[in-house]
């Protein structure tokens, strides 16, 4: 591992690809910790529907990023680039190996190549957005926010004046929204020596593997799973209403649909998400793919990851 850029290891795939299972057995191995790289295990009550590792499997290998907010909280991209560069500075004085493993690309994206950060702070426009807000109230500032940038008004409560200032004031300096800043990446960034090893599938072999995932989940309790979040008096954040596996299921008890269409469309939503995570990661030259098939098993696929050439905890 370099003193100057800590090594990572990201092993990526399409949802129901068996990267979770990989990852674990291959952590164990080497004595890695791993980084859960899935904008949806943060949720606290979002288990069946996440494929969550269970209990068992977490204290056997230790796992950042899971169960870290309840659903009805935000959790931004640039906060978890954030978060997670602490951790793996936590991890790198342990002196152990790093695996990031799951399937969200823009978690991937931004912590590999990182994030723009927007203009640097103009103090004159703080101080102006913030003597406003003191005399109006932060509604009006987040009312202001919702017209010129939705996506950051829904992810950003009212209460936190601090996030609404900044967004404004990212506006009011280049024209645009903060949100479509923060997609834009920083080529310059090279915090981590980064290695990327993909677990691909055939695509209809990976079909078969999410229709089973979803009739499975369900009769893991996936439904009654969703009931207990919508029991909560919080209402859910964006990002976890719109979650595969569930916002088809709120549809049901919505009575907008019968459940075997829900279970169906959860179905159809995990292939659609599988094909637009495939279409990223093929994008990525420097990912190292370890085709699949029915035969495959998992110390299997973990012995051929350690045969690669200059894996990082072998150097």
């Amino acid at each position: 591992m370099s003193n100057d850029r800590p090594a990572i290891t990201f092993i990526i795939g399409c949802t129901g690809c068996g990267k979770g299972a990989v990852g674990r057995a291959l952590a164990k191995r080497i004595g890695a910790e791993i980084i859960s790289i899935d904008s949806m295990k943060i949720y606290r009550g979002m288990d069946i529907g996440t494929a969550k590792p269970s209990a068992e499997a977490r204290a056997a290998v230790p796992h950042h990023f899971i169960d870290i907010v309840d659903p009805c909280d935000d959790y931004s991209v640039a906060q978890f680039v954030s978060d997670a560069d602490r951790v793996i500075a936590e991890i790198v004085t342990r002196n152990r190996p790093i695996l990031c493993v799951g399937g969200t690309a823009l978690y991937i994206k931004a912590l590999s190549d990182g994030l723009f950060e927007g203009p640097s702070a103009n103090p004159e426009i703080r101080e102006r957005l913030s003597n406003e807000a003191n005399a109006v109230g932060n509604q009006v500032l987040h009312d202001r926010l919702q017209q010129i940038d939705p996506a950051a008004a829904d992810r950003i409560h009212v209460n936190d004046l601090r996030r609404i200032v900044r967004a404004l004031e990212v506006y009011e300096i280049s024209g645009q929204p903060i949100t479509s800043l923060q997609t834009q990446w920083d080529s310059e960034r090279t915090v981590y020596d980064c290695t990327f090893i993909g677990l691909a599938r055939e695509k209809e072999a990976q079909s078969r593997r999410i229709n089973a995932r979803v009739h499975k989940m369900m009769d893991l309790g996936l439904l009654a799973e969703v009931r207990q979040l919508l029991a909560t008096r919080e209402p859910l954040s964006t990002t976890a209403k719109k979650a595969v596996g569930y916002a088809e299921l709120f549809d049901y008890l919505d009575e907008k649909v019968s459940l075997d269409a829900a279970v169906e469309k959860i179905k159809i939503n995990s292939r659609h998400l599988a094909k637009g995570q495939r279409t990223w990661f093929r994008r990525n030259r420097k990912v190292r793919w370890i085709e699949l098939d029915e035969s495959s098993v998992v110390d299997g696929v973990v012995e051929s990851i350690c045969n690669e050439q200059g894996m990082p905890w072998s150097k």
